[in-house]
């Protein structure tokens, strides 16, 4: 043992190798005591490897069939009109095109007793360039598809059939045509290049399309060119061409390498919240490392003890429990990463029925390491922490006394903990698609740890000057909360963390679900009325009126217009905050009127005359318009049926998009849009009405205007709802994995805390205490330090929840009272619960073993 001293720095890796045996030669011993820390490792690696293989196997999907999703090498969109003879010309200069035109229609029963809501594609003989169209039976599209006996055929999703209440060889009316319906589709290879469906798919040719008499000017349809480039042509350069060549087409242009950027976005945001839950759960995790290396160093006092009377310095020390730390945490590692690696394979039959892409599950090593490098940095931040504290704890002090490992620390450890933790802050700020919520959501985590650490002193303090009580349970129970070595820290810390996130994302869920299924719900108009030509918005005025004499009906213009400059800048080369993004992508309904609407209050500015004729004018919405950074007097240019038009922001409006009304980003001046073909949008309120009145107002106006698309708002909600649902599922499913590592942190903080309990019980025995009293004092005191973490998570739930709903979501912030009754049983069961289960064998030891040891 002489080697422990004296040695220089040339020696410092022989001391290594040295410290490296020792620490192995220990580890024979097995690992009792490391399975939470064990536990802990292995569920936060695993839920983050989990979620990013998971979403790097669906991103890796999406890339692979580009092409078929796309529809082609690229894919050219034209709102409400079709492409001029000399843009079809240079688009067929590229290679082989194929055309489909997309609306929303109704699809109707031939008696008019029935209908749904479909989204119509229609295509040509060259669709698909890519993938393939299958149905049930199967058959060439184009033969599915053909006129037959005076009327055409139609494919249609297995929904529509449903809806309807139909089957193969059916049919069916659509404006002014009957189709029969020859197949049910089983796949559409390029269904998601078009973004999110509202309505099941309906596919027919496109002289069918043309019979129906659906498609007049100013009809919300969009005409989508999928290009299969020729060999040789870069479409880089394609792209670049067209644009420079036909500076005012408004076509939204898109590569096969960038096919389904919507459901990408979402794909890449999701995965991002669940990493971070994944990481609050590591971090929780954290908790249980640190408990677990205290716990086990305070075991091995006798062994630094002996060690260090022999010479051995304290970076020997330090050195040889940190190779046995890390050690441990690498077998934590590995067990997280093979429950990573399984995900993909046990997830991807269910993702394909739920997101029609191609999951092939593999091995993704760059998502697995990512969790390995979170994973080992916590178990060190934590680590260190206990480790420094053991390094300057003299031997003489060690023999002495069990709670002596508890010194002041180096600065250097600390400092080295807290750097590590930045680093995995930084890490996942590097890692986010939107940086902002990532920052928020980890200051959070860190305020948390702060908030409930000041939290377990203040239960302390409060404890310590507590009144003399005459009940001597109680007595009891308040003394163990505040003495030396007590638990309160621990278990404060360890379920905290885990309540607080379930019931932020319970409140969260409980207000969304109560604003979309009951207050927009009554606010929200029954019925949106789409696609009314202007020849027939007179009629449609009386045919309404006639049939819902006590409803309100509002009725506008409606354009599709897409921002394509802001003070002559090209949108597509500025960068934009993420709340102000997505105002310029893709096309807006856009709007135009005389008068301020009646759902609409000027914040800034001034409305224009009635007889305004100065130049286009735009009344813009606030909240988009300041987050976009956004001015009066700034100008907006907006392509409307291949036209540019520039406009002066005249003044900024407060918009409640929850109201669900007619509410528009843009309202441009009248003069902006003169001689425009348009069509109008309509909703109607109808109070009270049931559900019968709905739909035989539903059929009346289908049946008389059959080139109307009319959407029934409940409908819309329910399917609102349903995804909320789904989404609130896996997030509640990824917060469990938080609260099941609070509750192993618990369980571990509690079974390190028993071996100074065994001490305390033996020795309030022998002086008279029965052990009914020992259970009534350990059972007070965990209920006092279980309700007071629950009251904790309640009020920093409600806290965090209302800062989402109210100043994220922008909506009306509510407090479930049933999540906070939930909240404190289930902190309750757990405190007392595990405390008892830990109390019962604690009781049951005998005395005289320990006496001796005295």
């Amino acid at each position: 043992m002489s080697a422990f001293a004296g040695q220089n720095r040339p020696a410092a890796l022989q001391q290594f190798r040295l410290a490296t045996r020792f620490a192995f030669r220990e580890m024979r011993g097995g690992l009792r005591g490391f399975v939470i820390f064990l536990a802990c490792i292995a569920l936060g690696v695993g839920a983050i490897g989990a979620v990013n293989s998971v979403s790097t196997m669906m991103n890796q999907g999406i890339e692979r069939e580009g092409r078929a999703i796309l529809g082609g090498d690229l894919r050219f969109a034209l709102e409400q009109r079709q492409a001029s003879a000399e843009e079809l010309a240079f688009l067929k200069s590229l290679g082989a095109v194929s055309e489909t035109i997309e609306m929303r229609s109704m699809a109707r029963l031939p008696d008019g007793s029935d209908q749904s809501l479909s989204e119509v594609k229609a295509v040509d003989d060259a669709y698909p360039l890519y993938g393939s169209m299958e149905t049930k039976p199967a058959g060439p599209l184009t033969d599915l598809l053909a006129e037959r006996n005076g009327r055409f055929g139609a494919v249609a999703a297995e929904e529509l059939f449903s809806r309807l209440g139909l089957s193969p060889g059916a049919t069916i009316r659509i404006g002014d045509a009957e189709f029969e319906l020859r197949g049910v589709i089983t796949h559409e290879p390029d269904l998601l290049s078009g973004g999110l469906a509202f309505a099941p798919r309906l596919v027919v040719s496109q002289e069918a399309l043309a019979s129906t008499g659906l498609v007049q000017p100013g009809s919300l349809v969009q005409y989508a060119y999928k290009v299969r480039l020729a060999p040789g042509t870069d479409a880089a350069r394609a792209t670049a061409d067209a644009k420079s060549r036909f500076p005012e087409a408004g076509w939204s242009i898109r590569s096969f390498e960038n096919a389904a950027p919507s459901l990408q976005r979402n794909i890449e945001r999701f995965s991002q919240f669940l990493t971070l839950v994944g990481l609050t759960a590591l971090i929780v995790g954290g908790v249980g490392i640190a408990n677990a290396v205290n716990a086990y160093l305070d075991s091995k006092r006798l062994v630094i003890a002996t060690l260090k009377s022999l010479g051995a310095s304290g970076r020997f020390i330090v050195t040889l429990y940190l190779i046995q730390i890390l050690s441990l945490a690498a077998l934590g590692i590995a067990i997280g990463l093979v429950l990573a690696a399984i995900a993909p394979f046990a997830t991807a039959r269910f993702l394909e029925s739920v997101i029609p892409v191609g999951a092939e599950a593999s091995i993704y090593p760059g998502a697995l390491a990512l969790a390995a490098v979170f994973g080992l940095l916590t178990a060190l931040v934590f680590a260190l922490l206990p480790l420094g504290r053991t390094r300057d704890v003299p031997a003489t002090a060690l023999f002495r006394d069990a709670s002596a490992g508890m010194a002041r620390m180096r600065w250097v450890y600390l400092a080295t903990s807290v750097g590590l933790a930045l680093i995995v802050a930084a890490l996942a700020l590097l890692i986010a698609d939107d940086r902002r919520v990532a920052a928020i959501f980890l200051i959070a985590i860190a305020a948390a740890f702060v908030i409930l650490r000041v939290v377990a002193l203040g239960i302390q303090w409060a404890a310590r000057r507590a009144p003399r009580v005459s009940s001597t349970p109680l007595r009891l129970a308040i003394g163990n909360i505040h003495r030396p070595g007590a638990l309160t820290s621990s278990v404060v810390l360890s379920l905290g963390l885990g309540l607080t996130l379930l019931v932020t994302i319970a409140i969260i869920d409980y207000d969304l679900r109560q604003e979309i299924g009951t207050s927009i719900a009554e606010r929200a108009p029954n019925f949106f009325f789409v696609d009314i030509q202007a020849a027939e918005i007179d009629a449609f005025k009386a045919k309404i009126g006639e049939l819902a004499p006590e409803g309100r009906l509002a009725a506008v213009p409606m354009l599709r217009g897409r921002i394509t400059k802001l003070n002559g800048e090209d949108v597509s080369t500025m960068k934009v905050p993420p709340e102000g993004a997505w105002v310029l992508r893709g096309d807006r309904g856009i709007t135009y009127s005389a008068t301020l609407p009646e759902n609409a209050t000027v914040t800034e500015g001034e409305w224009w005359s009635k007889d305004h004729a100065g130049g286009p004018l735009v009344s813009f919405s606030a909240e988009e318009g300041h987050a976009l950074g956004l001015k009066l007097g700034d100008t907006v240019t907006v392509n409307v049926l291949g036209r540019d038009v520039t406009a002066k922001i005249a003044n900024f409006r407060a918009v409640e998009w929850q109201s669900l009304s007619i509410n528009f980003v843009m309202v441009f001046s009248p003069d902006a849009f003169a001689g425009a073909p348009h069509a109008w949008l309509a909703t109607l309120s109808m109070p009270n009405a049931s559900a019968e009145e709905e739909k035989t107002l539903l059929n009346a106006v289908t049946n008389a205007f059959p080139a109307v698309t009319t959407v029934r708002v409940k409908d819309a909600l329910d399917a609102i709802n349903q995804l909320i649902a789904q989404l609130a599922l896996a997030i509640r499913a990824a917060a469990a994995v938080a609260l099941v590592a609070s509750v192993l942190v618990l369980s571990g903080a509690l079974a390190a805390g028993n071996r100074g309990r065994i001490h305390d019980a033996v020795v309030l025995k022998t002086l008279g205490a029965t052990r009914r009293t020992l259970i009534r004092a350990y059972s007070t005191e965990y209920l006092i330090l279980g309700a007071a973490t629950a009251l904790f998570a309640i009020a920093a739930g409600a806290l965090a929840a209302w800062f989402v709903v109210s100043r994220i979501m922008a909506l009306p912030y509510r407090f479930d009272a049933s999540v906070a009754t939930v909240t404190l049983v289930a902190a309750l069961v757990l405190t007392v619960g595990f405390g008892l289960l830990g109390t019962w064998r604690i009781l049951g030891q005998r005395a005289a073993p320990f006496l001796r040891e005295l």
